[in-house]
């Protein structure tokens, strides 16, 4: 405590220190505080498929490409415990091998997509004028095309492969993720410490990895969630279709085409791996909205 002039005493600027640093919480400490049942219900499920990409081939009981049984659609068992698919393979072997290549096809789309989209939105947010102009009219024209339909095309010219998908699918879902990081862009453009950083001479990658980028995570982290949910449910309408992963391989989509007539014997083997597809987007999207919600971390109004 110190003495005023007029006599009273006045704390001390080491206690104003003391108490400000007792008030502050690491950003990470204050998001677990937050916590409920459904956002720690939706990290279980996560984590579970997180494991189960990585070990499939160590968990799967069967090869992914295994006829264990001469009857379709045969009832689990001991041997096969969700059965049989319609050539008689392991249904719980491959679903896990199918787990395993779509979310890792749809997480490297995701990957791509915000390296190019996110680098090329705020490249167009700092320098603006005609760059601004020339990118973002011509990811207009991307998008003003139904992204199913330049994705058939595309997969249809150069045949159905996983870098094929990945990269044509990245290249659609990047322009979704341009629009994002140019608003965002737009936004933090405008603040006092970004133009203290161009007064500064500082160039323009250290304005857009150094300023933009740590004041943009939120946003960004929300919208990698939203993106990575499209691409696991983009690639399982093209396999449904039979233009994205091909036989024998197992994916989620192509185990649902392929099954479809075990509904007929009314046996619930294409169900299994449209109900995988369900619960993971789900907790996805629930996670991405708890998160949102937590952090304030609204999207640009202009999206």
């Amino acid at each position: 405590m110190s003495v005023g002039s007029g006599g009273t005493e006045q704390p001390s600027s080491a206690t104003g220190a003391s108490a400000k640093e007792a008030d502050y919480q690491h950003p990470l400490r204050l998001l677990l505080s937050q916590l409920t049942l459904t956002p720690v219900l939706c990290l279980l499920v996560l984590l579970t498929v997180f494991v189960v990409v990585l070990f499939a081939p160590w968990i799967a009981p069967h090869p992914e490409a295994a006829i264990l049984t001469d009857e379709s659609f045969s009832l689990p068992d001991e041997t096969m415990l969700l059965g049989s698919d319609f050539l008689g393979r392991d249904m719980f072997s491959r679903l896990l091998y199918g787990a395993r290549v779509t979310l890792s096809v749809a997480f490297a789309i995701a990957i791509i997509a915000f390296v190019l989209g996110g680098t090329l939105g705020f490249f167009a947010a700092v320098k603006r004028g005609w760059v601004d102009s020339v990118l973002s009219r011509s990811v207009d024209a991307l998008i003003s095309f139904p992204a199913i339909m330049v994705a058939l095309i595309v997969i249809s010219a150069l045949g159905s492969s996983i870098p094929v998908l990945i990269v044509t699918i990245a290249l659609i879902d990047s322009t979704r993720v341009y629009r994002v990081a140019r608003a965002l862009g737009m936004d933090i453009g405008v603040q006092d410490y970004i133009e203290a950083a161009r007064v500064r001479g500082e160039n323009m990658g250290w304005i857009i990895f150094h300023e933009m980028l740590p004041n943009a995570l939120a946003p960004l982290a929300a919208e990698f969630g939203i993106r990575f949910t499209y691409a696991i449910l983009f690639i399982s309408a093209l396999s449904f279709l039979g233009l994205g992963v091909q036989a024998p391989q197992a994916d989620l989509g192509v185990m649902v085409k392929e099954n479809m007539q075990g509904l007929l014997y009314e046996t619930y083997t294409p169900l299994y791996p449209a109900l995988c597809i369900a619960i993971v987007t789900l907790s996805i999207n629930l996670l991405v909205d708890w998160f949102l919600k937590t952090t304030d971390a609204a999207l640009p109004d202009e999206l």
